[in-house]
């Protein structure tokens, strides 16, 4: 049985992952984003996926939509790594944070936390947090 299905290339799927955490940074639907394009909101999934691949100057018109240059999409590439002066420690951190504001809750709580205006109460909100991390790391 000969396998028909082309797998995604890794910088679409990078690109894609890309394009959905901007989305959500910004708490837009796909379907909005699809609108502002003048594409379905299923085209937009399958971008997100990397199934399908995003051409340039759509790239360009998403990139103006969600407000970053179109070098965010490709920021920590795969390949990317060895290119970076950084070396793997920046990539990885960078990462994490890609993780982070991937997961719902780590968006909400970025949400949330950009919202409070008092850089004491911010301060103290970091300190609660470390403080139960501790506590998690006790246990």
């Amino acid at each position: 049985m000969i396998e028909n299905k082309k797998k995604p290339n890794p910088i679409d799927i990078h690109v894609g992952s890309r394009i959905r955490l901007r989305r959500t940074m910004l708490g837009m639907s796909q379907e909005k984003l699809g609108e502002s394009l003048g594409i379905t909101f299923q085209q937009i999934q399958k971008y997100e996926k990397g199934t399908n691949r995003v051409g340039a100057s759509r790239l360009q018109n998403i990139s103006s939509i969600l407000n970053v240059p179109v070098s965010f999409f490709f920021e920590d590439a795969p390949g990317e790594q060895a290119a970076t002066v950084g070396g793997m420690a920046e990539a990885s951190s960078s990462n994490y944070v890609v993780d982070f504001l991937s997961s719902s809750e780590g968006l909400q709580l970025n949400r949330a936390f950009v919202k409070i205006s008092d850089g004491k109460v911010r301060r103290k909100v970091v300190e609660l947090v470390k403080a139960l991390a501790a506590e998690a790391d006790a246990e």
